[in-house]
């Protein structure tokens, strides 16, 4: 009392205003509020606001929301799980949510010391955070493999409507442990996660952008979890419905789980309430490959699920953009993570959808050109590539599920570009020459299929030098269309697109972003996810469809190429970026992804150095196939000018320029993919390569007197191959333990039968097994961490000081952010 009647008389004297006086009671009032909660209730603690020098992006979702107490729950329930796990996979937290006094704690972000007082200084430290390697991604406390943890996000995002059809007796046709027919309504919807294959019976129905019209053909979709899940509507129906058919598929992506964590609890979980209901009269554990939601809160797993929809605005675009038939040209731009991908992927649905005569008597028989200029993130082929593709028939799925179009009956590759980064910045003008190459490559198609659209897929590099070459576009490719998928702008970019539409007399459509809020995997892992499912990928020729592997690459058998001798397969090797020592060639390409880029002729090598002069040399021989003398002509023209360096293991490397290697030129070069190198015998000089491209593209080449160039590049180490064998061994072990752990076990045919397991011999098995783990754990450039926790991970830190990761957390627009 005593000091408060002292602070009452250090005030100054005056009239105290009714608003000041309201003020002050509630402060009051809000003081002995505080000292009543109890201790366990989450307190929100303001960040204080850093200095602006800089219009700095929204870091909304950073506000730390745990007490002490929520983290070392927190803490405790994460020392619990001891999942054994390959370092270096890492994943993003969902962002973006807000959260109420009733929700539970959010799990804590593991963020390093450095990292905070970063967070804390300004506008330098929030740009070298979006500058940094989309590899460092914090991982979630609390799920071993750090990926998501769905359990701890509150429980009023979980209750997201995703179904407006609910299934009874009315609406399902018939249904049994693979299929599922079902009468939709016309202005419904229902959404399914999983794959599966659909066939519309009766009536119309919208699916990813695309009317489809009943017909005979089947519709293989593909919704994961990663992404939003699409929603199957009914568009116009006969007597108010339609009506399709939705069958289990077994094409493999399932199993790449048994390979990376990446795919693991991305497809469907344990039966919803929908598919028990028509799932009546089968056998209790039936599982079926796609499963109904009617909300988030069906999903056993917990995960965050959103319906795949549209903004209005991009409906009426996509309808008038359609409406230019055979004469459209669009280029679709904007920033990072705004939804060029989905606007694309929507609007070549769109415009390749099966309709009939009687709509407007237009048939799209040219199919579509698709024109991908983002290395980064391409839709139909592996990061690192610019293409030109020529598409057919829609496509329902993320760009992971169609990694390419080698032999597939949808679209083929026209032509590509190996970039050799996952950024156009790294090259600008041999960024510019590809595209120059590929327009001129779409012109020749025209040639054939003189109804054949053009829609291009600009990268989010809009700033900047990625401006200047995004204008250069807009006046040079001869467009009919602009989108730019920003509302906000900025005027500086806005503008300058704005005057180049004018000059080319272009309209530029302007539309909203549609960023996503919550994501379970970063732009780095959706990377590795695309390129391990390239790998695995193939496409029977007795098969409309491709299929996946699940066996480890270092057991597949591999590609043997010959790099120096009399049987030669391979012109040189190039290292893009950067100048390497010939003495450490051998270090950089063993174990790295390199692109198989055919020559046409030496111009593409030696650029204005080409001579006229040929030398029929019968030396060269390529990849040990019969074929006789392919790529001679220009191996001698290349020995000539000796631009061909031998290093200490007599490999061809190909050296031209200063400081670095000049890249190919794509007017003379194609790529045909990727490919491991998995080692290098310098005793035999031999390569052995693990690739998916179809032999029949290499003897192709071959037979036209192409020479072949392995280019190294700047993209992203394999860590998903080093860690598949491991990954693959505990998934036996798994799956034997599961097998053997009761003494009963159910048949092929649903009856369960006696087993007697022989202890001895399940003994040596399960030794075999574990002991294929323990050697699979044991490679270089992997460690193997039995316990996730905080604090073994500090600990591990500490031990290992001369390697260190960054850990950022992810936001909206961010590098991090995935770019849908």
């Amino acid at each position: 009392m005593v000091e408060k009647r002292k602070a009452e008389k250090q005030q100054p004297a005056g009239p105290v205003s009714a608003v000041a006086a309201l003020a002050a009671r509630r402060a009051r009032q809000q003081q002995a509020q505080s000292a009543q909660a109890p201790n366990d209730v989450p307190q929100v603690v303001p960040e204080a606001e850093p200095p602006s020098k800089k219009p700095r992006p929204s870091l909304e979702g950073f506000e730390s929301t745990e007490t002490n107490g929520n983290r070392r729950d927190a803490r405790n329930r994460a020392t619990k799980k001891h999942e054994p796990l390959a370092a270096v996979m890492m994943a993003k937290r969902p962002v973006g949510a807000t959260r109420s006094p009733k929700s539970e704690p959010e799990p804590e972000l593991d963020v390093t010391p450095e990292r905070a007082q970063n967070e804390e200084s300004g506008q330098e430290h929030a740009e070298d955070a979006q500058e940094m390697n989309e590899d460092d991604v914090a991982s979630v406390v609390g799920d071993p493999d750090g990926y998501e943890s769905p359990a701890e996000t509150p429980a009023e995002l979980q209750n997201f409507p995703l179904s407006k059809a609910r299934l009874n007796k009315s609406n399902i046709v018939y249904s049994d442990e693979n299929t599922l027919c079902i009468r939709i309504k016309e202005r419904t919807n229902l959404a399914l996660l999983g794959h599966y294959d659909l066939w519309v019976k009766r009536g119309v129905v919208s699916l990813m952008g695309a009317k489809l019209h009943p017909s005979s053909q089947l519709h293989r979709v593909y919704a994961p979890s990663t992404h939003s899940l699409p929603v199957i509507k009914c568009v116009a129906g006969v007597d108010g419905d339609a009506e399709v058919e939705i069958k289990s598929c077994n094409s493999g992506i399932a199993r790449l789980r048994d390979l990376s964590p990446l795919y693991q609890k991305i497809w469907t979980g344990d039966n919803t309430v929908a598919d028990k209901i028509t799932l009546k009269g089968v056998a209790k554990e039936s599982k079926r490959t796609f499963s109904v939601l009617y909300t988030s809160a069906d999903d056993s797993l917990n995960r965050h699920l959103r319906p795949l929809h549209l903004d209005k605005k991009w409906s009426a675009s996509m309808k008038a953009l359609s409406q230019r038939e055979g004469r459209l040209r669009v280029l679709i731009c904007g920033p990072k993570a705004s939804g060029k991908s989905t606007f694309c992927r929507y609007l070549l649905n769109h415009v390749l959808s099966p309709t009939p005569e009687t709509e407007n008597g237009y048939i799209n028989a040219d199919g579509v050109a698709f024109l991908d200029l983002d290395p980064g993130q391409p839709e139909f082929a592996p990061m690192g590539q610019v293409y030109l593709a020529r598409l057919r028939s829609p496509f329902f799925g993320p760009p992971f599920t169609h990694p390419s179009l080698d032999d597939s009956q949808g679209g083929e590759i026209v032509r590509a570009h190996h970039i050799g980064a996952t950024s156009p910045k790294e090259d600008p003008d041999h960024y510019a020459l590809a595209v120059m190459d590929l327009m001129d490559q779409y012109r020749l198609l025209l040639e054939k299929h003189p109804q054949c659209p053009l829609i291009i897929n600009y990268p989010g590099w809009i700033f900047g030098q990625g401006l200047e070459v995004a204008t250069w576009l807009v006046r040079s490719l001869g467009l009919s269309d602009v989108v730019y998928m920003s509302e906000k702008g900025p005027t500086e970019v806005v503008d300058p697109l704005g005057r180049a539409a004018n000059e080319a007399r272009v309209p530029l459509t302007i539309l909203p972003s549609q960023p996503t809020d919550f994501v379970s995997r970063s732009s780095a892992q959706l990377r590795a996810m695309q390129i391990q499912s390239y790998f695995h990928m193939s496409h029977p020729a007795d098969l409309t469809t491709s299929l996946w592997s699940d066996t480890p690459l270092s057991r597949t058998r591999p590609l043997t190429v010959n790099y120096a001798g009399a049987r030669q397969g391979i012109l040189g090797i190039m290292v893009m970026g950067s100048q390497i020592d010939p003495d450490l060639l051998h270090e950089t390409l063993e174990g790295s992804i390199v692109g198989v880029v055919t020559v046409e002729s030496s111009k593409a090598i030696m650029g204005e150095m080409a001579t006229s002069q040929t030398s029929n040399h019968e030396d060269h021989e390529d990849i040990d196939m019969d074929t006789a003398n392919p790529g001679a002509d220009i191996a001698a023209e290349l020995a000539m000018t000796n631009c061909i360096a031998r290093t200490p293991e007599n490999l061809p490397y190909l050296f031209l320029g200063s400081g670095s290697c000049t890249p190919l030129d794509p007017k003379a070069s194609n790529c045909l993919g990727l490919a491991l190198v998995r080692s290098i015998d310098t005793t035999s000089h031999k390569l052995e390569l693990s690739t998916p491209i179809p032999p029949s593209h290499l003897q192709s080449a071959l037979e036209k007197g192409h020479g072949i160039v392995l280019v190294r590049g700047q993209i992203d180490n394999p860590n998903w191959a080093i860690s598949e064998e491991y990954y693959a061994a505990r998934a036996a072990e798994r799956r034997y333990q599961q097998s053997t752990s009761g003494s009963k076990k159910t048949g092929d045919s649903g009856i369960e039968q006696s087993h007697e397991l022989d202890s001895s011999e399940h003994n040596r098995t399960l030794a075999l097994l574990r002991e294929r783990v323990r050697r699979a754990s044991n490679v270089p450039w992997m460690t193997v961490v039995e316990d996730n926790s905080r604090v073994h991970r500090e600990a591990a830190a500490r031990r290992d000081k001369s390697l260190w990761k960054l850990r950022k957390k992810a936001y909206p627009g961010s590098e991090s952010e995935a770019d849908y």
